[in-house]
């Protein structure tokens, strides 16, 4: 019989200081064939999802990890069979993703299975602790480690989950099953039902009450809990962190921003921005980006470690954009130098890459200020948490039809709000308000941005 490896692929490191990622789904299933570089996975970091491609090819033997769950960098996730000729990768490889250093550990030897494993040959080169690879703790039962992790997120004793998995191994879909009653279950394992006997699944009951004969569900159906990973995870940490480390003050002006509108109609209807979909965001970026190289001081980092302000000559501006995995803010890099043109397609692309999932690292580091804008959701204001390494964060409100004193006459106008978020700690109030009626001004009366390109 023709020799075989069988090699293990860890989670390489994505780079930017990340120590984890989420398996979002796997690309093949065991018994697949995989070539070279071809894509098994995809994962979930703090700052974007990335395709895992195989370092190695053969035949998938194991997949050591769950969809949803959390693995750290370095951490086993897929076992490939290879021919003899397909050496193992040698401790200084290359890298196969942008940031995945080589591997500092010297490279393991396992001890071959014996010939009488019905798992396969004595060629093979890997075996596992027990025959179903789930580890068993002494005095607990066996359990897949994604099972292990529902229930301490749910709070249930596995000890008392019936395992339905090989062995009796307890599976996520077993906790999942699992409703907490007064008196601990029985716990059923197979050696004791026969094999054709069927496995009871405790399922939530209704409770009717006799006095309303109404049908109240029990506690196990009336909240559910989502385990915090990815981008949810990063975006907590990250406001936890602006919330305990930087004292925030907030100022809020109420402007006439029907010139801005009748400008951007106007743009739109010309043939430098046909095909672009030119948005008033674009307009407040623009005039913001004009204000900021009037007052720099608003494009500032606080230096905790050195206790120094450090202004920053140049904007990646950063734009807040909601999406299905969470709140991302990808920035456009060397921001102040583009037009208003490149700035509506800068901030299309931005959304459009966040949304998709496709926002790379890059995307998303290094921004040194930002706009949220709260307006597209029909929100007239907010008051926005300074982003972590920036001094200040604007927030656009929506923009309706109000009354308002036009030239001594009371006139229906477009009217919004923008409020500004800042550290107090560089920024004073006086720079704030300063700064934020310079805004205001360019975009109650627009065509002075063209003094300021």
């Amino acid at each position: 019989m023709e020799d075989s490896h069988t090699l293990e692929f860890r989670l390489p490191d994505l780079g930017e200081g990340l120590t984890e990622a989420d398996l979002v789904s796997w690309s093949v299933a065991v018994g697949d064939t995989v070539e070279l570089n071809q894509t098994i996975a995809e994962v979930e970091t703090a700052k974007a999802q990335v395709a895992l491609p195989c370092p190695f090819a053969g035949r998938v033997v194991e997949l050591l990890a769950e969809p949803g769950d959390t693995v750290p960098v370095g951490a086993p996730l897929i076992r490939v069979q290879t021919d003899a000729s397909v050496a193992a990768p040698p401790a200084q490889r290359q890298s196969v993703l942008v940031g995945y250093g080589p591997d500092d550990e010297p490279t393991s030897r396992r001890t071959r299975l014996p010939a009488n494993n019905a798992a396969g040959s004595q060629d093979s080169a890997i075996v596992r602790p027990d025959p179903q690879g789930y580890p068993e703790i002494p005095g607990r039962p066996p359990a897949t480690p994604a099972a292990r992790k529902l229930a301490r997120e749910l709070g249930i004793d596995i000890a008392f989950v019936a395992g339905s998995g090989p062995a009796g191994a307890v599976t996520v879909e077993d906790v999942r099953h699992a409703v907490p009653v007064s008196q601990p279950p029985k716990r059923i394992r197979p050696e004791e039902e026969s094999e054709d006997a069927p496995r009871p699944v405790p399922r939530p009951v209704p409770v009717m009450r006799p006095d309303t004969g109404i049908i109240h569900p029990t506690p196990t159906t009336r909240e559910s809990r989502t385990p915090v990973s990815g981008v949810r995870k990063r975006s907590a940490a990250a406001m936890v962190a602006s919330a305990r480390t930087i004292p925030q003050a907030s100022a809020f002006v109420t402007i006439d921003f029907t010139a801005s509108m009748e400008l951007l109609d106007h743009l739109r209807a010309t043939e430098s921005f046909a095909g672009l979909s030119l948005t008033p965001l674009a307009l407040v970026a623009k005039a913001t980006l004009a204000a900021m190289a009037e007052f720099p001081g608003i494009n500032t980092f606080w230096d905790e470690d050195n206790k120094e302000i450090v202004t920053k000559h140049y904007v990646n501006l950063g734009i807040a954009v909601a999406t299905d995995r969470g709140l991302l803010v990808p920035n456009m890099k060397e921001a102040q130098s583009l037009s208003l043109r490149e700035l509506c397609r800068e901030i299309g692309w931005l959304a459009d890459v966040a949304r998709s999932g496709s926002a790379t690292p890059a995307d998303l580091r290094g921004g040194t200020f930002t706009i949220s804008n709260v307006g597209v959701f029909g929100v007239d204001m907010g008051v926005p948490l300074v982003n972590p390494g920036e001094a200040a964060i604007m927030c656009l409100g929506s923009i309706r039809k109000r009354p308002w004193v036009y030239r001594d006459e009371l006139a229906v106008r477009w009217v919004t709000e923008l409020g500004l978020s800042f550290d107090h700690r560089m920024i004073d109030g006086e720079l704030a308000a300063r700064f934020l009626a310079s805004v205001s001004s360019l975009l109650e009366d627009p065509l002075t941005l063209l003094g300021r390109v």
